[in-house]
């Protein structure tokens, strides 16, 4: 990491970990300014920047600021950001269908979405510099919501994310199932299943390139173990869900998008239910 660059991540407590993954903090204060590309990982999650937004790029090429705080759905594609300035920020990484009843409507509607939740978020004050506290804030927020909303899952959707997570075979359903759990997923989760198990199985390569044993894996027998069948695949999924080669990506890593490379793709168990 740069100077005073620093990420961590910070278990949620008990009454949300059924729906949030982890809670993280992020601080840069001289973030490079280059562009980060930053990877689906199938989870959603809600962001409220202390520091300078960063600028996001658009389909049209333009670079323009995300607001103050933000949902940011489901992705399908890459993500390109920019630092415009000192960047300090927590987030809330949700389980992939654990944002449902945060938000309030169907997570379909967020995908390859940031949403401004600036007006939502408005009375929320993380003081800067104090990670800790900052994760209390968030925390709380969410605490509040879950028992006035009496947040809930749908066992039928989570089993389905456990097994694309643990890459289990897909149960065998009849085609009327399978189009109910479609509908369900859409509701929930924001995504396909299939497109979920495409995710995770590009997130599991970063893992296993990134093992410390003693033999480290290059990228293509790292693909090989997440489960690829051959190089042209994986350089699919990189142009896919990163927007560039593999060694493209390993050269220009940089802040928050290095940072979560090295966390949000090791893969592990769900919260409990």
């Amino acid at each position: 990491m740069g100077e005073g660059e620093r990420y961590q991540e910070f278990e949620p407590p008990a009454a949300l970990r059924p729906f949030v993954r982890t809670i993280w903090t992020y601080a840069a204060p001289a973030p490079e300014p280059v562009v980060q590309r930053i990877a689906p990982d199938g989870c959603p999650e809600l962001i409220l920047d202390i520091g300078a937004p960063y600028e996001e790029q658009g389909d049209d090429g333009v670079f323009r600021l995300q607001p103050q705080a933000l949902f940011a759905g489901q992705m399908t594609r890459p993500l390109a950001l920019r630092p415009v300035g000192p960047v300090e920020l927590v987030a809330v990484r949700f389980e992939p269908d654990g944002a449902r009843d945060w938000l309030g409507r169907p997570v379909a509607e967020a995908t390859d979405r940031r949403l401004d939740m600036t007006a939502r978020l408005a009375r929320v004050l993380a003081p800067a510099g104090d990670p800790a506290a900052q994760v209390e804030v968030m925390a709380r927020v969410l605490e509040d919501h879950l028992r006035r909303d009496l947040w809930k899952l749908d066992p039928g959707v989570r089993a389905e994310i456990e097994s694309a997570a643990a890459d289990r075979p897909c149960a065998d359903r009849s085609p009327a199932e399978q189009r109910a759990l479609q509908r369900r997923f859409r509701d929930r989760v924001g995504v396909p299943p299939r497109i979920l198990r495409s995710i995770f199985r590009f997130r599991r390569v970063f893992d296993h390139a990134a093992d410390p044993g003693p033999e480290a894996l290059g990228w293509l027998e790292a693909g090989l173990e997440a489960g690829y069948f051959d190089q042209p695949q994986l350089a699919r999924d990189f142009r896919r869900f990163l927007g560039c080669t593999a060694t493209e990506w390993a050269r220009d890593q940089a802040g928050l998008a290095r940072s979560l490379a090295s966390q949000s793709y090791k893969p592990g168990p769900l919260s409990p239910h």
